[in-house]
C-alpha cells in the first residue's frame, strides 16, 4: 500500500507543513501525536492521507485537541492495516452521498465554465465521519463530499483543491515535489 501523508499546522505565522510518516503508528492517538509534532502551539492542525490513489483520509485537532476525522470511503477500512486505523472506528456516516448531486458552488476565482457543473457522483462510495470538520476554514460538508465524490478526482486532486481553498495550498504542493 503506498500512501502520502501530509500535515499543515496554522499557527501565528500561517501555515506550515510537513510528510508525515506513519507506518509505526499503533492506534489513531499516536496518529494524533504525530499531527501534534508538527506544531505543538498551533491553532488548527490538519492531516490529509492519500491511499493508493483511492482513498482519503482527514484529521484535524483545534488547539492540539479535539479529533475529529472524515473519510472519503468507509471501504478504506477494510482494504488496509492503514485504513483500519484511521477510519476502522468511525460508525457513523458522514452524509448520504445523494445529500451532494446538488450543484456546487464554484469556488472563488473559479471560472464558472464546464468543470464546475453538477458533480457526477460514486454511488459506491460510502463517505464517514465529520464531513463538516472545514466548514469554518471555507468547505462545508456539502462541498467536501461533492469534491471527494466527483468522478476522476483522486485524493490527491481533493487535498490540492481543499488546500487551495484553505490557503495552505503551496505549502503542500511543496511536500509532493521534495
Amino acid at each position: 500500500m503506498s500512501y502520502f501523508a501530509a500535515a499543515v499546522a496554522r499557527g501565528a505565522s500561517g501555515w506550515t507543513a510537513a510528510e508525515v510518516d506513519l507506518s509505526g503508528a499503533a492506534d489513531i492517538d499516536e496518529v494524533a501525536d504525530l499531527l501534534r509534532d508538527v506544531d505543538q502551539d498551533a491553532e488548527v492542525s490538519l492531516l490529509f492521507v492519500e491511499s493508493d490513489d483511492v482513498y482519503l483520509a482527514i484529521m484535524r485537532l483545534d488547539e492540539g485537541e479535539d479529533l475529529r476525522i472524515f473519510g472519503s470511503d468507509s471501504a478504506f477500512a477494510e482494504e488496509s492495516r492503514l485504513g483500519a486505523l484511521l477510519v476502522g472506528d468511525i460508525k457513523a456516516p458522514a452524509l448520504e452521498i445523494d445529500d451532494v448531486v446538488e450543484p456546487v458552488e464554484p469556488a472563488a476565482g473559479s471560472s464558472g465554465g464546464d468543470d464546475d457543473n453538477d458533480p457526477v457522483v460514486d454511488p459506491d462510495a460510502d463517505p464517514v465521519g465529520d464531513a463538516d470538520l472545514l466548514a469554518d476554514l471555507g468547505i462545508s460538508a456539502h462541498r467536501l463530499l461533492a469534491i471527494c465524490s466527483h468522478e476522476g478526482m483522486l485524493p490527491a486532486d481533493v487535498t490540492a483543491q481543499v488546500c487551495q481553498v484553505i490557503g495552505c495550498g503551496n505549502e503542500v504542493e511543496e511536500l509532493r515535489e521534495a
